[in-house]
């Protein structure tokens, strides 16, 4: 699994965490994406990478994760969900086929962002189960139908 990585200056030491808690895991690429600018800029370039096929899945992290969850959620194809808790981050997976969850560096610490993680990447949506109406709603809303 490709999974491309960015942040903001607030959340690029929480980022750096995040990076070195994946680091050598079997079948996990990561590539840091981060740049400097605004955080709209940083969102949209790693959204279009997954849009593009050229990573799987993305983690995005600023001040709070909400500059960056509206940013990428910009981009069309794109669900980002905002998760500070393990609960939010597996349902953002199963219930809502997330590629992409955002978190906030002044929000939660080192320890909650590795479990968020996980719980995230062990998660996976069920194109038969009960939450795939939704997402072809949300579908069809982002293609502005």
């Amino acid at each position: 699994m490709k999974i491309a990585i960015g942040a903001d200056s607030a959340g690029k030491p929480l980022l750096d965490v995040i990076a070195a808690h994946l680091d050598g895991r079997s079948g996990i690429e990561v590539k840091d994406l981060s740049q400097a600018g605004f955080y709209a800029d940083l969102s949209e370039n790693l959204a279009r990478t997954i849009t593009a096929g050229e990573n799987d899945r993305g983690i995005l992290i600023c001040g709070t994760g909400i500059g960056v969850c509206i940013s990428a959620n910009k981009v069309p194809g794109i669900r980002a969900a905002l998760t500070h808790d393990t609960y939010s981050a597996e349902r953002a997976a199963k219930s809502n086929n997330a590629q992409i969850i955002t978190m906030g560096a002044r929000v939660i610490g080192p320890e909650l962002a590795k479990s968020i993680v996980d719980t995230w990447l062990a998660s996976e949506f069920d194109p038969q189960g009960p939450s795939a109406g939704n997402v072809q709603a949300i579908d069809r809303l982002d293609a502005g139908k």
